[in-house]
């Protein structure tokens, strides 16, 4: 698929999204695997912790192409996941979902976002670098099939 990342609508997500986000979760193998209760209460108003979740959607045909969710305990956030469907990938969604994501969590305060990646994911850790986060640490052996270090990265916001 071709898109224009530029078009691309990015807004809060809500409960009719959840099939798709599991859906788009299930065709990544980067992707964390959470039962549908997870994202229920992550979504829920009022459930323990604080959440920022979004998705990307295509405007003519309201397609949801990718998502992020990221956890706030202030000063902090941890980003949890982000995800764009294979056949909208390297069009520039993630980094536009990113980018909005990041806007939102200064905007609630938070200082230091971080985060932890597969080793072998050099396309996150491009995006993320570009976006200001470095490495701080690694967890060695910390992935299953295949077994590989987590990155453990850090963004400090303005």
């Amino acid at each position: 698929m071709n898109s224009d990342p530029g078009r691309v609508e990015i807004r809060d997500m809500c409960k009719a999204d959840l099939e798709t986000v599991i859906g788009i979760a299930k065709t990544l193998k980067d992707a964390p695997e959470w039962p549908p209760q997870v994202y229920n209460a992550i979504i829920r108003p009022g459930s323990a912790g604080e959440h920022v979740t979004l998705v990307a959607q295509m405007p003519t045909t309201k397609e949801v192409c990718g998502f992020a969710i990221a956890s706030l305990i202030l000063p902090e956030a941890e980003l949890e996941s982000i995800a764009i469907t294979p056949g909208f990938q390297r069009q520039g969604i993630g980094r536009k979902l990113l980018s909005e994501l990041l806007r939102r969590l200064q905007q609630a305060g938070v200082e230091t976002v971080f985060l932890e990646v597969r080793a072998s994911n050099s396309a996150a850790i491009g995006l993320y670098n570009s976006f200001g986060f470095n490495e701080t640490g690694r967890r060695p052996r910390y992935y299953s099939d295949p077994i590989e270090d987590g990155v453990l990265m850090s963004c400090e916001l303005d």
